[in-house]
């Protein structure tokens, strides 16, 4: 009996402990037990940012994918890289943007082909929560404006100066009666535009030089060659010439070269590997490094502050340098 009764006094203890309805604070009563596994942090979600650029035909356009990729690295981001296959092939471009605004990407750095035919769709995207980077050619602020949408923070160089200093390069030492032409870009691109009008002024300015034509070759190589061939048909006598890309003046060169025009004195823009070889052979005067890398950096980098909330700059401009002959001395 003595027996039973001490049974009956365990057995309530235990049923207790058990079901763990005490009042006092939980205790182990285990001696030794396996450490649970460290759970691991979740990896913080990287950001999507959308890069767009005109082409990869232009190998500017591949450079300023290389600075851009380095910012995707430095930042630790995903960069949704999509191109046109023209620097013409606006459509294409919008659809871009569409198809990165149903991808719900949290930022767009756009090189847009054109300045005014792009700010509807970005406006779209603006609506859609994503952020806004526009880089190398300056989308047109009327049209923004109009769109009811908010400025957007651009980065770029000082394409009117840049191209006033390409152009003034081979006109310093003109005589009087000296014409001159210019192949000018895409003209509803505000690149162009400047880059017309600051050869434009360097010309103005060169009293021994007439300006006798300007011409869009669109930014391509073989529209380059087409027009230069049509322009010195009209105005065999031009000697100096700019083009406001270097596509464009190789295209040039290679017409110059075919019909054995050597004393024409050719400037150019963006400072591509070609480019700055003819440079280096004496066959193109000067060209313009506008850091195109450097653009896609930044851009990228910019885009990340502003998902951060922080304020960004308005405006971003990254510095040229002309490349002559005299560089490589």
């Amino acid at each position: 009996m003595k027996a039973l009764r001490q049974i009956a006094i365990i057995f309530p203890f235990i049923g207790l402990v058990a079901c763990g309805e005490s009042s006092g604070p939980s205790v182990s009563t285990v001696s030794k037990v396996d450490a649970p596994a460290t759970q691991a942090a979740p990896a913080p979600i990287r950001k999507k940012i959308g890069f767009v650029m005109k082409t990869l035909t232009n190998p500017f356009f591949i450079e300023m994918e290389k600075g851009a990729r380095r910012a995707e690295q430095a930042l630790n981001i995903e960069l949704v890289v999509k191109t046109a296959a023209q620097e013409t092939s606006i459509e294409q471009q919008i659809q871009i943007v569409e198809d990165l605004i149903a991808a719900k990407v949290d930022a767009i750095v756009i090189a847009p082909g054109d300045s005014e035919l792009l700010v509807p769709v970005l406006k779209k995207a603006e609506d859609a929560g994503i952020k806004l980077v526009n880089i190398d050619n300056r989308l047109d602020a009327e049209a923004i404006k109009k769109a009811g949408a908010q400025a957007i923070p651009f980065i770029s160089v000082d394409n009117d100066k840049a191209a006033y200093n390409s152009a003034k390069f081979i006109s310093e030492d003109a005589t009087p009666g000296t014409q001159a032409a210019i192949l000018e870009g895409i003209r509803t691109a505000d690149n162009a535009r400047q880059r017309m009008e600051g050869a434009k002024r360097a010309f103005a300015e060169s009293k021994g030089v007439k300006l006798v034509a300007s011409e869009s070759a669109n930014w391509k190589i073989d529209e380059g060659y087409r027009v230069s061939k049509q322009l010195f048909d009209k105005y065999p006598d031009i000697k100096l010439l700019f083009a406001a890309n270097d596509m464009m003046a190789l295209g040039a060169l290679k017409f110059l070269q075919e019909s054995k025009r050597t004393q024409v004195k050719v400037a150019a823009y963006d400072a591509l590997d070609e480019a700055v070889a003819e440079v280096k052979a004496g066959r193109l005067a000067v060209t313009v490094d506008q850091q195109a890398a450097e653009q896609g950096f930044q851009g990228v980098m910019l885009a990340t502050r502003l998902l951060k909330g922080e304020s960004v700059p308005a405006l971003m401009l990254i510095d040229t340098r002309l490349i002559t002959a005299a560089t490589f001395k």
